[in-house]
């Protein structure tokens, strides 16, 4: 995950390819994840569990077949994927979780941050959203967070979304560590025409980009090739 460059501005990266996960191969996706740490824990499940399961009851090996058959890695006539993954040349370096919001069946039964003070309809499939910015371990601080950004949203604009939602960590009121920051901080998805819809505590936010013109970023490109 980063929050940009060392001045606190975003990173203009021309030399990142991102595509949907199911046009990544297994091996590339679980890259990105690495063998240490928690991406290599959670494998992205987190917000997945369905009704009655508890996350301590799946072994790490039961994760990470999870999101080998959510993305659909692998499968380039894949209908559906998980999310997309950044490249770096022909090395992976990035992964970002962005589906309809429904399919985080965590995200509505027990996370407050994107519900509070808000009048939503948690079964809304046309609303997308970002649950994780993933960027590995070598890779981070260099800008490849905020392309993975400006990517989720024309990945979700492109497969008919409404509207597509984050719920980043605010990283100026203090420290983050890299457990907190999965969600992605706010930096990024300014970057990527975003705006601030609610404030459900100190250090979170939920953002958001309606697809009907009002909000979107000018400079962002409409295909998953950003620089």
């Amino acid at each position: 995950m980063e929050t940009g460059g060392r001045d606190g501005r975003a990173l203009v990266r021309t030399d990142i390819r991102v595509v949907p996960a199911n046009e990544a191969s297994c091996e590339d996706l679980l890259a990105v994840f690495g063998d240490r740490g928690s991406p290599a824990t959670c494998f992205c499940q987190r917000y997945k569990l369905h009704p009655g399961e508890a996350f301590s009851k799946f072994p790490r090996d039961e994760r990470r077949e999870r999101l080998r058959g959510q993305a659909r890695c692998g499968d380039p006539s894949a209908d559906t994927t998980s999310g997309i993954v950044a490249y770096l040349d022909r090395e992976p370096v990035g992964w970002c979780a962005v589906e309809p919001r429904p399919a985080y069946f965590g995200l509505a039964r027990v996370y407050r941050v994107p519900w509070e003070g808000r009048n939503e309809d948690r079964s809304d499939g046309s609303v997308w959203s970002v649950t994780c910015v993933l960027v590995r371990a070598g890779f981070r601080g260099s800008g490849i967070a905020y392309v993975l950004a400006a990517a989720a949203v024309e990945h979700a604009r492109a497969r008919g979304a409404r509207a597509l939602e984050a719920y980043p960590y605010r990283t100026a009121v203090g420290e983050v560590t890299w457990d907190e920051i999965h969600p992605g901080s706010e930096s990024i998805f300014v970057a990527a025409g975003m705006r601030e819809v609610s404030r459900p505590g100190k250090r979170r936010l939920v953002m958001r980009i309606d697809f009907d013109g009002t909000l979107s970023n000018p400079s962002t490109s409409t295909e998953e090739r950003h620089g």
